[in-house]
């Protein structure tokens, strides 16, 4: 009996030294889970997780809370026990769209990041990438502002009004009407944003008396049929500016002024030359300066120099300079060549690098009666300069094909303005061949080349295949203009 006690003694002891053991084994539990949590291979987020801004931390908290919330729903533990972890120098893993190995101090403030990611309480771009080295998520850099704006900027070549031209346009109560010359080509005319012309004769008003070659002076009515069909700017230095003296001058520069049209080349006194004359459209401005080789043997009257701009090269660059400071594109018309010759010669070409050194951004070149083909040309600092070299005769009386075709050149002028920083780009040279036709003086009217009938120039279609080729010679990228329908 006493041994059957014995037994049941040690049966107790034994029992109860289990039960303890456990009980220690149930104690350690908790620390163990967190154990394993803390050692667990890092996970990537890559899909939004509430309340974590993708790509970057909100503050400490936050990112805390969110990421510790999860593991307190997966252990079914409460927000308390979230802090009271926090809150005893636990070294927590957290992954949110990154590999950031973060450790916490008492305070729960980020002490150190190991993927560089500046710690702070504000938003943060980052490429985000899985333990894996992969990207899960990438966050474009913001770039500067950007602002284009465009301008399609065209001129067409001389208009010089034979006595042909103005008899047949006079009207029975004395007035001049020329709108039917242009007709054909007003809608085309329109189109551009900024049309310059070469007005070749002066429109001095026939209150002086009209006169045709070689001493010319036009009806005013002229400029009013120009800025009918949509010229903009009017050059008017060239070798006919003094064939009919001041008086012409001041007349036809004084109805410029009352009809609103600027122009540039010949001006009323010293004050009104020192003036830059600038145009604006879709937010670029643009400057037109002109000048001629000579006035056909007319002297310049003494001390009146402003009657007229010669090419003088000191002159030209300290008026590119001025131009510069008040404008977006400097264009430059040249009243130069040889007469009838279908290429610019030697001194145009070394005029042309002169001015594309200066910074010039557009030549316009007049005189030849003929077309020349474009180029485009680099300044000594890399500046790009479109130059027209000739756009022959858009309205004149002068018999045979090559002075009967002229045209009207285009170029686009984009201006790309970034953190208040603007540049100037030239695109996309066009060219639209016109043809002036007229029957035995009378019927005169510019037709668009393309649309040139045989009965009005025999083998019109090769002559228009002719003069693309001529104008594309130096310039294979030259597109061609269509019409547009009259």
């Amino acid at each position: 009996m006493a041994i059957k006690r014995i037994d049941s003694l040690r049966y107790a002891i034994v029992a109860l030294l289990f039960v303890m053991i456990l009980s220690s084994c149930s104690i350690q539990a908790g620390p163990f889970k967190q154990s394993v949590q803390t050692t667990m291979p890092q996970v990537a987020v890559t899909e939004p997780v509430e309340g974590v801004v993708q790509g970057g931390q909100q503050g400490d908290s936050a990112a805390d809370e969110s990421a510790e919330a999860e593991d307190s729903s997966a252990a079914d533990t409460t927000d308390n026990a979230v802090s009271t972890d926090n809150a005893a120098d636990t070294n927590t893993d957290t992954a949110v769209g990154n590999t950031a190995e973060t450790d916490h101090d008492s305070s729960g403030s980020d002490s150190q990041a190991t993927t560089g990611i500046e710690q702070s309480g504000d938003e943060t771009s980052e490429s985000d990438s899985t333990g894996d080295g992969t990207d899960s998520e990438s966050v474009t850099p913001i770039e500067p502002d950007s602002v284009e704006t465009s301008v399609t900027l065209a001129a067409i070549g001389d208009v010089l009004i034979h006595r042909p031209i103005y008899r047949e346009a006079e009207q029975k109560d004395g007035t001049y009407d020329f709108s039917s010359v242009f007709q054909l080509v007003k809608n085309t005319m329109l189109q551009p944003d900024l049309l310059i012309a070469n007005q070749e004769s002066m429109i001095g008003g026939k209150e002086i008396g009209l006169s045709t070659y070689p001493s010319f002076n036009s009806p005013h009515e002229v400029g009013d049929t120009l800025k009918d069909v949509g010229v903009d700017f009017v050059t008017v230095a060239n070798n006919h500016t003094l064939d009919r003296g001041e008086k012409a001058i001041q007349s036809a520069l004084k109805y410029w002024d009352k009809i609103g049209m600027p122009y540039t080349g010949a001006f009323k006194s010293k004050a009104d030359q020192a003036k830059i004359r600038t145009i604006t459209r879709n937010d670029i401005t643009s400057s037109v300066l002109a000048y001629t080789y000579g006035t056909n043997g007319i002297a310049v009257p003494t001390g009146k120099d402003y009657l007229v701009n010669l090419i003088d090269m000191n002159k030209i660059e300290a008026d590119v300079k001025q131009a510069k400071q008040v404008s977006d594109v400097v264009v430059v018309a040249m009243h130069w060549g040889t007469e009838y010759e279908d290429f610019p010669n030697k001194q145009q070409q070394q005029l042309a690098q002169q001015l594309a050194d200066l910074g010039v951004d557009i030549v316009i070149g007049n005189h030849p009666h003929v077309l020349q083909p474009p180029a485009w040309l680099e300044g000594q600092d890399g500046h790009q300069t479109f130059v027209w070299y000739s756009l022959g005769n858009y309205i004149s009386s002068q018999e045979g094909v090559k002075k009967q075709i002229g045209g009207i050149g285009y170029l686009d002028v984009v201006k790309t303005t970034v953190d208040g920083q603007s540049t100037i780009t030239l695109r996309s040279p066009g060219f639209m061949p016109t043809y002036v036709y007229f029957n035995n003086w009378k019927d005169y009217r510019i037709t668009p080349l393309e649309q040139t009938k045989d009965s009005e120039l025999p083998q019109a279609n090769n002559q228009f295949n002719a003069t693309m080729k001529h104008m594309r010679s130096s310039l294979p990228e030259l597109s061609l203009i269509h019409p547009a329908a009259s």
